[in-house]
């Protein structure tokens, strides 16, 4: 199966793994479950989960009973994107090529609704521990990666580097956690449940979501806001720090290609057909959105 194909596979399960959740999604009033089902909808490439899917898949776990771990990492995802387009933050009107959710719902619910995503993901999280270690330690690595020595500390470092100068050692703290972190997690969990290469595959997740981010930095400079689907030029005007805003975008494409490499190298370390994965770098290095 070629890597488009597969892809639209685990992509095909995962969006119905989506609707089954959003479906007990009926709280009141009803504006909080709406505003949540709004963002969690709002589709995007869905790279997290299928990271998981795949690792899980290429180490020989059965991806299709451990969804309720893939659904959880995206509720993160979404309320992080639902938080970091708020006007206090990265004050975004667009996500996904939509109105970002306070430009549809208002500031309040939107941080609402971005908070119970959250605690649905550990409503989610909290049923699978039962299960056994394994699934605790899944559990476990995904808190970490998006609490306080995770994605929380890259957000708060980000903000307190905006409109000032930085150096390459802040910077990649910043990218390590604040996208790194998320993007390692799916892939060291699945690791875990499949009980082998969890250090190659959190290895591999660090440099993929460095590379990750730093496409997101080319994308900001030279993208098209169509196909990015979200407001360009942003990080410039804000005074984000950035690989181009330090080295300017030769410097970044070429630090870009290096990492590519790394990702690749760490793929070879795992004792299984890496393929798909190795297919992923490649399409995140030379995404267009």
């Amino acid at each position: 199966m070629n890597y488009a194909v597969q892809y639209e596979t685990y992509l095909e399960d995962f969006e119905k793994a989506v609707q089954r959740a959003m479906a007990q999604m009926n709280y009141l009033p009803a504006v909080l479950s709406s505003s949540m089902r709004y963002s969690l909808k709002s589709g995007g490439k869905r790279v997290r989960p299928v990271l998981f899917y795949a690792m899980a898949e290429i180490l020989g776990a059965d991806y299709r009973k451990e969804r309720n771990f893939a659904v959880a990492i995206e509720c993160i995802h979404t309320y992080s994107l639902i938080h970091d387009d708020l006007p206090a933050m990265d004050n975004d009107d667009y996500r996904r090529g939509r109105l970002s959710n306070h430009k549809v719902y208002g500031e309040a619910n939107a941080i609402l609704a971005g908070d119970a995503l959250l605690s649905f993901a550990f409503d989610l999280l909290l049923k699978e521990c039962g299960r056994g270690e394994r699934q605790q330690r899944a559990a476990l690595a995904l808190s970490k990666a998006a609490g306080p020595a995770g994605m929380i500390a890259g957000q708060s470092a980000d903000l307190l580097y905006t409109g000032r100068e930085a150096s390459e050692k802040e910077l990649l703290f910043i990218d390590r956690h604040k996208t790194g972190k998320l993007i390692a997690a799916p892939l060291k969990m699945a690791a875990i449940l499949a009980g082998r290469h969890e250090a190659e595959a959190e290895n591999f997740g660090e440099r993929l979501g460095e590379l990750f981010q730093l496409t997101d930095d080319i994308l900001d400079e030279k993208g098209n806001g169509k196909e990015v689907g979200k407001t360009l030029g942003k990080d410039k005007r804000a005074g984000k720090v950035t690989y181009v805003k330090l080295y300017g975008l030769r410097q970044a494409e070429t630090v870009a290609d290096g990492l590519q490499g790394r990702c690749l190298d760490c793929l070879d370390g795992i004792d299984a057909d890496t393929s798909f994965l190795k297919e992923l770098v490649y399409a995140v290095r030379n995404r267009n959105k």
